[in-house]
């Protein structure tokens, strides 16, 4: 691993936290057997010494986005039952109020209830966003999730240094341009590693 993927936590008696990884992926190692996590890749949306908050970005539901907004009562506009974003699955954001939906997007936009991650990316948790895609004047760029991933303080830092996670800063094209199913692979090559190479070295571990 290069030094550019390496950090350092501070001991107990520091109160200052250096490791910040808002805007990384975090990806599930394959000895992980976590059967909510085994297999992602995460989007970091926020993390600080307070904990940590993202969204799983390569696990689909059974339910497509039109069908997500006939529950909650909103109807596509643009090109209603045809047009391609209705086709596309609601992602598995993770087992965190995993009854309401939540939405990765780019650009920035004026909603009620946004956590702009960087210049580009916003989390957003309200209706509104909905609405806008809906109507047709949504974001560019979104990736619709029903639920989300949550970690208390020091929880994530204790699961990376137990070799759970994998750790890398995010691209924009994997979040929302690859097909799911290529996104895990396409996350560790960011690191350099062959995904299968990683995978052998696990069963030997």
């Amino acid at each position: 691993m290069t030094s550019r993927h390496k950090f350092h936590v501070k001991s107990e008696d520091d109160n200052n936290l250096e490791l910040n990884l808002t805007n990384h992926f975090l990806i599930a190692m394959p000895s992980m057997m976590d059967p909510v996590f085994g297999g992602t890749v995460i989007y970091l949306c926020e993390h600080s010494p307070r904990g940590a908050m993202g969204m799983v970005i390569n696990r689909p539901i059974e339910l497509t986005v039109a069908g997500l907004f006939d529950r909650i009562d909103l109807k596509l506009e643009i090109i209603p039952d045809s047009h391609p974003i209705g086709k596309r699955p609601v992602i598995f954001g993770g087992p965190v109020q995993d009854d309401r939906g939540f939405v990765l997007h780019t650009p920035v936009g004026a909603y009620s209830s946004s956590l702009k991650v960087t210049d580009e990316i916003a989390f957003t948790t309200s209706r509104d966003v909905l609405e806008a895609v809906a109507a047709g004047d949504g974001p560019e760029q979104v990736l619709i999730s029903v639920g989300y991933a949550g970690w208390g303080a020091g929880q994530l830092e204790q699961e990376i240094l137990a070799n759970g996670w994998l750790t890398v800063a995010a691209d924009a094209r994997i979040l929302f341009d690859l097909p799911l199913e290529e996104r895990f692979a396409a996350a560790i090559k960011l690191l350099g590693i062959d995904p299968l190479m990683l995978a052998a070295e696990a069963g030997h571990a």
